[in-house]
């Protein structure tokens, strides 16, 4: 039988607002297993402890930023309407049913004022993980580091061209003394003291977000993004380091920086490290040789010119320091170049009349060059080690673990755009982002403990 059903708006009932939000709703589990008191020691100095209105109490004021990053609530002013009609928002804040709300112009304010260009951010980002460390849910021994683009909050029509110096290597002079250390054991002079010459190039530069970069890239969006590089740890997938640069830096080149912050940070004793083949640089292999880490790097496909042998064809010989070719010819060393590769020369009376000539080489003095660079024992160390099973292991772990992290940024904490302009507020919002993934996988791990 049809019937309407009675409205009920305007009745009154005795409720509480505990009794409104479910036993088991997430919120109540991070309030539970996560004490958030430690912001009042981050953010004191900040404050003005005599002096002013009294503030929106901090804890309250990150707690609203969570529950936006948690839930992918992209505005201040969508997260202020959220929070008024959510009852469980309202009980995580601490707020009555029928309390004000605070104004969304309240967050905006101290985020752009009073935590603009401090370290509060990345504070309250190491205190979460610090927490996990607690909890032994990292290991800080193997550690997984990836990069993902995030769309910068810019037109990629809007732009101008500009000039900018090319960024020195950092690296430059162990380069230098690696190069005259392998002239001098070959018995060449060294190279004169390289110029301070600074290389220029032409950049598009957006006139929305200045801060970002132009990305081009096989197989990824073209426009004006930012880039994530993010590490998390192989025990809980807890995010251990997270850092923006803008989308034309190259995935390799905070890499070793950052690695190095969290070593010292958090006192990690790192024994592996996999990343993809993005951080496969001479330099890398080097330094986590050097740091006595196993690295596993996966292999960066290069494409030889159709028709000639792949330089995996020429074989080395470390103790005659020569290159055998297919037709078991010697290639002798010639010279190291600034750029760090040692050459090696064929003979080209013993290649004029070779069957293989025609696949070893187009030169017209038929002579055949491979060069190899002066780490290049660090590169082969590290294609060692992706080839073992524990590498291979490793390797196939990235998906689970770091690959999976950014899955999760994106389509469940809206980490997909940038909410706001400026690389520092886009780091702000990657750090925030990865704080609240930590929390609610700290949280969830606590409950199923209990």
């Amino acid at each position: 039988m049809l019937k309407p059903r009675k409205e009920k708006q305007i009745e009154f009932e005795m409720v509480t607002i505990d009794q409104l939000v479910p036993e088991d709703h997430e919120l109540r589990i991070i309030d539970k297993y996560i004490d958030f008191s430690f912001i009042y020691d981050k953010v004191k100095g900040y404050y003005c402890a005599d002096n002013g209105r009294p503030p929106i109490d901090p804890v309250m004021l990150f707690k609203m930023m969570f529950i936006g990053y948690l839930y992918g609530i992209r505005s201040e002013r969508r997260l202020e309407k959220e929070i008024q009609t959510n009852m469980a928002y309202r009980w995580f804040l601490g707020l009555g049913i029928t309390e004000r709300v605070p104004h969304h112009s309240t967050i905006s304010f101290n985020r752009h004022k009073r935590f603009d260009g401090t370290s509060a951010f990345q504070d309250i980002f190491d205190e979460v993980v610090e927490l996990a460390m607690k909890h032994r849910m990292v290991g800080g021994r193997v550690l997984f580091t990836d990069s993902t683009h995030l769309k910068a909050n810019a037109n990629k029509k809007k732009f101008v061209k500009k000039t900018v110096q090319s960024p020195t290597r950092t690296y430059i002079k162990e380069l230098d003394a690696a190069i005259e250390e392998s002239r001098r054991e070959h018995g060449k002079k060294p190279l004169k003291a390289r110029e301070e010459v600074s290389e220029e190039k032409e950049i598009k530069e957006s006139t929305t977000d200045p801060e970002s970069g132009y990305m081009y890239r096989e197989g990824k969006p073209e426009g004006f993004f930012y880039l994530d590089h993010r590490t998390t740890d192989m025990k809980f997938n807890i995010i251990t380091d997270v850092h923006v640069t803008p989308g034309n830096v190259h995935d390799s080149q905070p890499y070793i920086e950052r690695l190095e912050r969290q070593i010292e940070r958090f006192g990690f004793k790192v024994e592996a490290a996999a990343t993809d083949s993005g951080y496969y640089t001479a330099w890398i292999c080097k330094k986590l040789e050097e740091m006595k880490i196993m690295g596993v790097i996966g292999y960066r496909r290069f494409h030889p010119t159709r028709g000639l042998f792949p330089k995996w064809k020429f074989k080395f010989d470390k103790e005659t320091d020569t290159y055998a070719c297919p037709n078991n010819q010697n290639l002798y060393y010639k010279t190291t170049s600034r750029e760090g590769y040692q050459e090696y020369h064929s003979d080209p009376k013993q290649c004029k009349d070779c069957p293989l000539l025609s696949e070893c080489t187009r030169s017209r003095n038929q002579k055949k060059v491979v060069t190899r660079h002066v780490w290049e024992e660090s590169k082969e160390l590290i294609r060692k080690n992706r080839l073992s099973d524990t590498g291979k292991m490793l390797y196939k772990k990235r998906k689970e673990t770091v690959e999976r992290s950014f899955a999760d940024s994106k389509e469940l904490h809206g980490l997909r755009y940038c909410r706001l302009r400026g690389r520092e507020h886009v780091q702000e919002q990657a750090l925030m982002t990865a704080a609240a993934q930590n929390i609610k996988k700290i949280a969830n791990h606590l409950a199923k403990m209990a």
